[in-house]
């Protein structure tokens, strides 16, 4: 009897080939059509991808610290170039540089998204949570949702939101930009860094709660810090997150996003931060 075993969405939107021909931390990838937005990728995915260079390159030292991504431009449809480049390796970090590139118009290359990378040797020392996760009904608890619009990355997560869902009417209404939701990938999979890098961007963008206006909106730069390490994600295996987003201010096109997720059994796993454009 044979089995067989279907690759997860993300593992294969995540997947990277290399040659010794290309030089050492080159890959090549192809954009995923099952995280694809309304004009190019969803945002998780391309920042999830640039953090699987760095988890697959030979040189790598420790785990994922922190991870900034740039979208400098629109990533296409179609393959592209990854250079993941370690510039400077100490005694417990290693510093990162990463660029994306993707042919243009006249077949050059350009370079639609950088990213810089800290990875580091964990060590055991005291630790407090100052930040705890807020008391909210358990995930059972809470009605999952199905996709307000048809992009297809939204198939990809298991979304149950506790508060801060979409407004129902359109109409300049909103008063707070908070939103508190369970999710997880679906189907489900164990957590590992690039499905949390992932996950800290899932969150709709806080002008569109804010104002109960959907205007146009993209992240220009967003960075996830890890608070946890390889053992605590095993540990939370295929449970759900709570994701807690809030903006802190809007201002002349330009709005923040801070994010802290946690898993089920309360501890924080990620912090986010990023700064969004809307047009008026």
């Amino acid at each position: 009897m044979t089995t067989h075993h279907s690759i997860h969405p993300l593992d294969a939107a995540l997947a990277l080939s290399s040659s010794r021909s290309e030089g050492a931390g080159q890959y090549t990838g192809h954009t995923s059509p099952a995280y694809w937005n309304m004009v190019g990728p969803f945002g998780g995915i391309t920042a999830a991808t640039l953090l699987q260079a760095v988890m697959q390159h030979p040189d790598r030292l420790g785990e994922p610290l922190s991870l900034t991504v740039n979208y400098a431009g629109a990533l296409a449809e179609g393959p592209f170039t990854l250079q993941a480049t370690p510039v400077r390796t100490n005694r417990s970090t290693q510093h990162w540089t990463l660029s994306i590139l993707q042919a243009g118009a006249d077949g050059a290359p350009v370079v639609t998204t950088t990213a810089t990378v800290v990875t580091a040797a964990r060590r055991e020392t005291w630790g407090a949570a100052d930040t705890p996760m807020p008391q909210v009904p358990a995930p059972a608890q809470c009605k999952p949702v199905q996709p307000a619009f048809r992009s297809e990355w939204l198939q990809r997560y298991e979304m149950r939101p506790v508060t801060g869902a979409l407004p129902e009417q359109w109409d300049d209404s909103g008063d707070t930009s908070l939103s508190q939701l369970w999710m997880r990938d679906a189907p489900a999979r164990a957590l590992d860094f690039c499905a949390l890098a992932a996950l800290a961007d899932v969150f709709f963008p806080r002008v569109w709660l804010r104002r109960a206006r959907q205007v146009p909106a993209g992240t220009v730069s967003i960075t996830v810090y890890f608070h946890a390490g390889a053992d605590l994600l095993a540990q939370t295996g295929t449970g759900y997150l709570l994701g807690q987003a809030r903006a802190q201010e809007f201002r002349n096109g330009f709005f923040d996003q801070t994010v802290q997720l946690w898993n089920e059994a309360g501890a924080m796993l990620a912090t986010s931060h990023q700064i969004v454009y809307y047009k008026e």
